[in-house]
């Protein structure tokens, strides 16, 4: 069984075909410029070989139909025929509260994807036409949404309102949701099976370029750190996170932005870019660092605080913890970022090695606690489409 994921966006698409039987990518390609001059095609197969193609695409039925054409390509494809396609998996924002877990493609489900479009308005659009265009181009192959929300819906309703009207809430549907539900997933999963218990009490760092944390218990979601959109909670790449509201309508009021303006620029102009001043990229903030950049420490250390104080937060929402996983890009492959936050974190029972974070970690999970340790800290990557297409075969073939 192989099952296409794909993760559309405004003007791009990023696809896998994953073969089921062993859980491998045996193709990985992305579609940029939709809908612009320049549209490129790039795809890599399993032999590492890549295919690049020039051509405009002017929506995402024409981005469709190019995937198409390359993945039974002889020479850089993976199939012979597109019949060999089991299934779709959609990764999809927002799911509101209509939806608590993945769902089969349908009309319904379409129009309730375009009610919530304005919970989610620079990626749902995107989502919604891509998944027009495959049921236009291939009309008999069942497709599955996979939504970035549902892990969350197992949140209480203590942990999800805000302190606002509760006739806002009901009417408007503003609360907390949570986004990287599809990589706090598998993370949460694949400890689990590490742990090999039946209960469990997990924190996940998913710390990348958009960062978030989640309570995890008994493999449901009791809190995250993401909220009404994904720019509250840690301090990010360029994300501010966590701010008081009255400092936004300052910083508006002072900068001369109105308030779109202001949310595009907590969005994207500041974090540990805005406070650096510098660059967002974890990798430059180190090396500005060893060469005494005091901004870029600043930046790095406010977002390491920010990810210890949740990790605290967290452990009393859970009363306890037997494990805190970092995934993304940061938490595989920072371990400067994983030594500020594990430090002092003696209190909560864990024993950390300093001296093997330090190393060059290997592929697969990491184990970074010492074997006394009460709590182990592991260092797990994800694979959101993995969770993606085994959410998708477990739907379509149930």
């Amino acid at each position: 069984m192989k099952i296409l994921v794909i993760n559309a966006g405004s003007s791009s698409l990023k696809y896998q075909l994953i073969d089921m039987q062993n859980e491998t990518a045996i193709l990985k390609g992305v579609c940029e410029r939709i809908g612009l001059e320049g549209g490129t095609l790039t795809q890599k197969n399993a032999q590492k070989k890549e295919l690049v193609l020039k051509q405009d695409m002017k929506n995402h039925t024409e981005a469709i139909q190019l995937v198409l054409k390359a993945m039974v390509d002889k020479e850089f494809g993976a199939i012979s025929s597109i019949s060999e396609i089991s299934a779709v998996g959609h990764r999809v924002l927002h799911s509101g509260e209509d939806f608590k877990a993945s769902v089969l493609i349908d009309g319904e489900v379409v129009r309730i994807c375009e009610k919530n479009a304005e919970l989610g308005p620079l990626h749902m659009p995107g989502n919604i036409a891509c998944i027009k265009s495959c049921a236009q181009v291939m009309p008999n192959v069942p497709m599955v949404a996979v939504f970035d929300t549902t892990f969350h819906s197992t949140m209480p309703a203590k942990a999800f309102m805000y302190g606002i009207p509760y006739s806002v809430y009901e009417q408007h549907k503003v609360r907390k949701y949570g986004f990287h539900g599809t990589s706090h997933k598998f993370v949460s999963e694949e400890t689990v099976k590490f742990l090999g218990t039946e209960h469990s009490k997990i924190i996940v760092c998913h710390l990348g370029n958009g960062s978030s944390i989640s309570a995890v218990k008994d493999g449901k979601c009791m809190d995250t750190s993401m909220g009404f959109t994904p720019l509250e909670g840690l301090v990010m790449g360029t994300r501010s996170g966590d701010i008081d509201p009255a400092a936004v309508e300052y910083i508006g009021k002072k900068l001369g932005m109105n308030a779109a303006e202001t949310v595009d620029y907590l969005n994207n102009k500041c974090g540990m870019k805005g406070i650096s001043e510098y660059d967002s990229d974890m990798r430059y903030l180190e090396a500005a660092i060893e060469k005494g950049d005091e901004k870029s420490k600043l930046a790095v250390d406010v977002a390491a605080y920010r990810i210890k104080k949740y990790i605290g937060s967290y452990a009393a929402v859970l009363n306890g913890v037997d494990a805190i996983v970092f995934t993304g890009g940061i938490g595989e492959h920072s371990g400067y970022m994983r030594k500020l936050v594990m430090s002092d974190m003696e209190y909560l029972g864990v024993d950390f090695d300093f001296d093997k974070n330090a190393e060059k970690l290997g592929d697969g999970m990491q184990v970074l606690s010492k074997p006394a340790s009460k709590v182990k800290v592991l260092v797990l990557p994800t694979n959101e489409e993995l969770s993606i297409a085994r959410e998708t075969k477990a739907i379509a073939f149930k």
